[in-house]
C-alpha cells in the first residue's frame, strides 16, 4: 500500500508537507516526499489531509464497560475485595464493544485498557489495538500496568461495606501492606528456587513481580494534589515505577511531579465536575505540566469521555494554552512512550506497525472528519464506503 497527496506528522518532529508512506507486510517501510508506487500497489489519495499516527488513549475502560449492556456488560470493578491485582483486563475485555468501531471512525487505533478505581489495587491494564474479533490477537502489550486507586474512590465504596479501608490512611495502609508483601514474596521465591525447593505461587503476588522489577508501573488514580504526593511519596519508598493518571490537580503541584520523574496521563476533562476531587479540574492542566517539563498524555477515561472523542479534548487543551505540537504529540508518541509501547506505535517511523490515521484537517477540531484508519497496514475505516 501507498498512501500519498497528505501532510504527515510524523511525531519525531519531521513533517512532510506532500508525503508519502509506503506500507508492505503490516509495517512501514518508507516515508518521503515522492516514492514512487510498485506495480498493482494499492493508493490511497489523501487529498492534501493530515496523516498521522494512529491515536491512543492511555487510560481507557472500553471493552471492560461495554455500550447498551448495564449490569451484564460492566466487568470493569470487582468489588467484593479491596485488593486484586490478579485480576487480568485480558479477561474482562469484549473486542465486540460496539465502542470499538466508534473509536476505530474516530482514528483512535490503540488503547490501554482496564479496572476502573473501585479497589486499592484493581487489577492488570492491557495495551491494544481497537481492531479484531479475538483480544489476545489484539494486544500489544499485557500487562501494561497494575491499577491502583487513591481518593474518594476506594474509600466510599468499602464504608459502604463497613470495611477497610474508609479513609485515605488506610487506602496507604493496604497499598504499602500489599507492596511489602510482594517485596517478602519475591525474595523468598528467588532463594527457593537458588535452593531448588518448592514453592507455593500466589496469584496476587506473581501479578506484582514484573511491578517490583520495574518491568511495568502501577497506575495510580488520583485527581487531587494530596492525593498525588501520596502516591508518589510510595511509589519512591519501593522504588517503582509509577504513571500518575487524572492528575487532575497536578498544576497545582506541578514542581513535585516533575521532581519525581513520572508522566502525567491527564483527564477526563470534558466532563461534569461530579465530585469534590474535581473541583480544580481544568484544561490548562496539560499546559502547565509540560511547561514545567512533564511528559503528558491526554485521557478520555471512557465511558466518561467516548472513546473517539480524544482529539476534541486535545483540541482544548491547545485552546487553553497547549502548543499544537504538543497537544498532537499527547495522543500519539506521548502516549506511546507513557503507555511503554513507543516501540511499536505512536510516531511513523521505518518499521513501526503500519496503525495511520488519515484526517481531512486537525483531528483536534471537531468538524474534521477521519477519511482513512489502518491497523497493522490493514484499511479498518474508509469515509467512502460508510
Amino acid at each position: 500500500m501507498l498512501i500519498k497527496n497528505g501532510k504527515v506528522y510524523t511525531m519525531t518532529g519531521k513533517i512532510y508537507d506532500n508525503g508519502c508512506i509506503s506500507i508492505e507486510n503490516g509495517r512501514i517501510k518508507a516515508l518521503g516526499e515522492n516514492i514512487e508506487p510498485l506495480e498493482g500497489e494499492e493508493i490511497i489519495d489523501a487529498k492534501g489531509g493530515w496523516i498521522l499516527p494512529g491515536i491512543i488513549d492511555a487510560h481507557s475502560h472500553i471493552g471492560a464497560i461495554e455500550a447498551n449492556m448495564g449490569f451484564e456488560g460492566s466487568d470493569i470493578n470487582e468489588m467484593t475485595d479491596p485488593i486484586t491485582p490478579q485480576l487480568r483486563a485480558l479477561d474482562a475485555v469484549n473486542p465486540m464493544d460496539e465502542a470499538f468501531q466508534k473509536a476505530i471512525k474516530g482514528g483512535i487505533t490503540s488503547v490501554m485498557t482496564g479496572p476502573g478505581s473501585a479497589n486499592v489495587m484493581g487489577g492488570q491494564f492491557v495495551a491494544m489495538k481497537t481492531y479484531g474479533k479475538c483480544i489476545d490477537q489484539m494486544v500489544i502489550k499485557a500487562p501494561a500496568a497494575v491499577k491502583v486507586a487513591f481518593g474518594e474512590n476506594p474509600k466510599r465504596v468499602y464504608n459502604g461495606k463497613g470495611k477497610m479501608p474508609s479513609t485515605r490512611m488506610a487506602t496507604a495502609a493496604l497499598l504499602r501492606q500489599t507492596l511489602l508483601e510482594a517485596k517478602n514474596y519475591k525474595e523468598k521465591k528467588e532463594r527457593a528456587l537458588e535452593k531448588g525447593e518448592f514453592f507455593e505461587a500466589n496469584l496476587k503476588m506473581e501479578s506484582l513481580i514484573p511491578v517490583m522489577e520495574k518491568q511495568i508501573p502501577l497506575k495510580a488514580h488520583a485527581h487531587r494534589a494530596d492525593d498525588i504526593l501520596t502516591a508518589i511519596r510510595i511509589a519512591k519508598e519501593f522504588d517503582l515505577w509509577m504513571t500518575l493518571d487524572h492528575c487532575t490537580e497536578g498544576h497545582l503541584i506541578a514542581e513535585h511531579i516533575k521532581a519525581s520523574g513520572f508522566n502525567a496521563i491527564v483527564g477526563p476533562t470534558m466532563s461534569f465536575n461530579s465530585k469534590i476531587e474535581l473541583t480544580n479540574k481544568s484544561f490548562t492542566t496539560p499546559a502547565e505540566l509540560i511547561k514545567a517539563g512533564v511528559k503528558v498524555a491526554i485521557m478520555t477515561d471512557h465511558p466518561v469521555i467516548e472513546q473517539q472523542y480524544l482529539p476534541v479534548c486535545a483540541g482544548l487543551a491547545v485552546k487553553e494554552g497547549l502548543s499544537l505540537e504538543d497537544g498532537l504529540k499527547a495522543i500519539t508518541i506521548n502516549a506511546a512512550e507513557i503507555a511503554n509501547i513507543a516501540d511499536r506505535v505512536g510516531s511513523l517511523e521505518v518499521g513501526k506497525d503500519a496503525d495511520i490515521a488519515i484526517f481531512d484537517g486537525n483531528p483536534m477540531e471537531v468538524f474534521t472528519k477521519t477519511l482513512y484508519t489502518i491497523i497493522d497496514g490493514n484499511i479498518v475505516y474508509d469515509i467512502t464506503n460508510q
